[in-house]
């Protein structure tokens, strides 16, 4: 016996938003509360209540604390104001086809027309299009309920009409109904409100079940679209609807060589595949399409906008039309395809941006680019968008970029746990968090409402999904900046550069994208300092200067100190010769005397320039820590010597005296480091006859 799975089985997208919204508030320990059960499937309803989902039947039931989900089948417009008027907590998981009727009705209907709605009365999708009605409204659930009406008010014959269908109503009826409905009122819109998910299920059913000996339904009784996958299906087979694998058991399989699965839209894919399993086990056979499954998991992850994408798969050239505007009405493009039916672009289906008013984006003889949804020889046109056109083209020229490794931009729209949703011409782009940053220290978050330029990595048609890296531009571009770089670069050269790490030795400083390069602590202050950290901080935007380049091994060494604060430039610049300032005695020597003029500069005042009498000995007329008055009398600043006279001073107009043989004279050719070797020594053969 072998075993046939449907191509879509399991929770439609608009399921699967309200399942996800209640899925993400319990993990985030929210109270949660949802007005009615969530689904159509008491084993999963079991399995939130486990968790502490509460059931009300009212917005005054919530309890306080409790943050309330409307499931997908959304509520009633006064039910939408007590919550506001109530101040309840709640998440609109309403599915979007649902909200797109309610739209409809409440722009359509008015006081002098009536609203047609083919579906359940009792259902609590229908009671909510019901509140969206301005005028009389009445429901019917197959064409035999719609004939006894049209026969009990035969002023609808020349009253307006508005008519749609609960998204889960048979494909089959409802084309019966738009054939009375045309038949007996001559002044109607109509509206194809059932969700292509639902027709796509139910014309797979009906296929499989021409094939099969018997079809397993699997999905809650309760369930609208469930029941009628069951009276699809049990036209041309022996039909069972199953809400869990324990009731296989029931069902006498003998003789049956083939047998069909399916499921609703409110069945997880968790009960769909346990079914499976079972079966598989106990008749001992392979699924034949157990691919299918497989599907129907990846179905289950895709939001609203991908679902949309999935079914534009199918699509082929053949599909692809070019439109010539003829008229627009209030509700619709009316367009010239070369065909005999005239093309109808639904306003719902001109463009993906809210925004957009159609009636003032074309003008009559305006050419289109369409893709055909439905064609209707019984009425004479065929339905058109170009939203899907637009989306399908979208989508090839993003999925073609990895083939071309193309460079695209985007805006980032979502943050996620693992990544970032980034919208590039109308598609979805998920960015992993290891490839949205060039660090795993770069938040995520600062991402967001930001545009970014990205390549393709991946692309998986089957599934509409696209996967990007935005690190890869990155890279690509700090490899390109690190050449121009290296290309150019001079000793001497100035960059404005950031701090990105300090070390005991030195400060490392970003000086252009991925370029980094070592300033010395020596080479960060004039002064003698123990850590970088107290001159400069991580994150400073300092100006260094290229000191010395490696380009073999890619090393740069960096001056931070500023030419202009070098002692000997301050001195150059405000302490000239003939400068008379007051300076401290640091040393004596036999010779002379040194004094600190400013920090890290000595002069020496010789010994001849003490006094204007004869000095045996500088200590007979100084002491250490002396402050005395003195005149610059000389500088050599290629041998770092200065040389000092108070003896100007006191005597200016008298020459100096004779000075002996082993005296240094004034403006010595003596580097100053000889002098204050010399004076150590003389200082240390002190120390020693002391000792003895």
């Amino acid at each position: 016996m072998k075993i046939i799975v449907a191509e879509s089985a399991g929770f439609c997208f608009g399921v699967n938003r309200a399942v996800n919204k209640v899925e993400e508030l319990l993990a985030a320990d929210k109270k949660v509360a949802t007005l009615g059960p969530l689904i159509h499937n008491p084993i999963y309803i079991r399995s939130l209540e486990e968790r502490g989902a509460v059931i009300v039947d009212s917005p005054s039931d919530v309890p306080n604390g409790y943050e309330l989900v409307i499931r997908a089948h959304g509520v009633t417009k006064e039910t939408t104001e007590a919550l506001k008027s109530l101040n309840i907590p709640f998440d609109d998981a309403t599915c979007p086809f649902v909200k797109k009727i309610q739209n409809i009705i409440a722009r359509e209907s008015d006081e002098k027309n009536i609203v047609l709605i083919a579906g359940d009365a009792n259902h609590p999708e229908v009671k909510g299009f019901r509140s969206y009605c301005k005028g009389a409204s009445y429901v019917f659930k197959n064409a035999e309920e719609l004939k006894e009406l049209l026969d009990e008010h035969p002023e609808f014959r020349y009253t307006p009409v508005v008519f749609v269908a609960q998204t889960t109503f048979s494909v089959t009826e409802f084309e019966k109904c738009s054939n009375l409905i045309k038949k007996y009122c001559t002044n109607c819109k109509k509206f194809d409100t059932i969700c292509d998910a639902t027709s796509k299920r139910q014309k797979d059913a009906c296929n499989l079940s021409l094939k099969c000996d018997i079809i397993i339904i699997i999905g809650g009784r309760m369930s609208s679209n469930t029941q009628k996958l069951k009276s699809v299906c049990e036209k041309n087979a022996r039909t069972y609807l199953i809400e869990s694998a324990e009731e296989l058991a029931d069902i006498d399989f003998t003789g049956c060589t083939t047998v069909g699965v399916t499921a609703g839209a409110s069945t997880p894919v968790c009960i769909i595949k346990e079914v499976i399993k079972t079966m598989s086990e106990s008749i001992n056979n392979p699924v034949e399409s157990a691919e299918a499954v497989g599907q129907a998991v990846a179905d289950s992850e895709m939001s609203f906008e991908q679902a949309l994408e999935e079914s534009l798969k199918s699509l082929n050239s053949d599909q692809k039309v070019v439109g010539t505007v003829l008229r627009v009405t209030p509700t619709e493009i009316q367009v010239d395809i070369g065909r005999k039916q005239t093309g109808i672009i639904p306003f719902d289906e001109f463009s993906a941006d809210p925004t957009v008013d159609p009636a003032k984006a074309v003008q009559v003889g305006d050419q289109l680019n369409l893709i055909i949804m439905k064609t209707n020889d019984a009425d004479g046109f065929i339905t058109l968008s170009k939203k899907r056109y637009d989306a399908q083209a979208n989508w090839d020229t993003v999925a073609a970029a990895k083939d071309n490794n193309e460079t695209l931009e985007g805006n980032v729209t979502e943050i996620l746990n693992r990544g970032v949703i980034v919208i590039s011409n109308g598609v979805r782009v998920f960015i992993p968090a290891s490839q949205a940053t060039l660090s795993k220290n770069d938040k995520l978050e600062d991402l967001l409402g930001k545009n970014v330029q990205f390549k393709i990595i991946d692309v998986d048609n089957r599934r509409r999904r696209v996967v990007g890296s935005i690190s890869i531009v990155l890279k690509e571009a700090r490899k390109a900046s690190r050449d121009a770089f290296w290309a150019q670069v001079e000793i001497g050269q100035k960059y404005n550069g950031t701090v990105v790490s300090l070390t005991d030795f030195g400060a490392f400083v970003e000086i252009a994208p991925g370029v980094q390069g070592l300033c010395h602590k020596s080479e960060l202050s004039w002064n003698r300092i123990k850590h970088p950290s107290e001159v400069v901080a991580v994150g400073d935007v300092i100006e260094v200067v290229i000191k010395n380049i490696d380009p073999e091994n890619k090393k740069i060494s960096l001056g931070y100190k500023k030419i202009e604060d070098s002692p000997w430039e301050i001195l150059r610049r405000d302490y000239p010769v003939g400068s008379v300032i007051d300076v401290q005695i640091v040393s004596l020597t036999t010779f002379g005397a040194f004094a600190q003029i400013i920090p890290h500069i000595q002069g020496l005042i010789h010994i001849s320039q003490i006094a204007n009498h004869r000095v045996e000995k500088p200590q007979d007329e100084l002491n250490i820590g002396d402050t005395v008055k003195v005149i610059i009398t000389g500088i050599d600043f290629e041998k770092k010597h200065v040389s000092l006279s108070i003896r100007a001073l006191l005597d200016p107009e008298e020459a100096p005296a004779a000075v002996e043989e082993d005296e240094v004279p004034e403006g010595t050719a003596v580097p100053i480091e000889e002098l204050l070797a010399k004076a150590e020594a003389e200082a240390k053969a002190a120390e020693e006859a002391t000792e003895e």
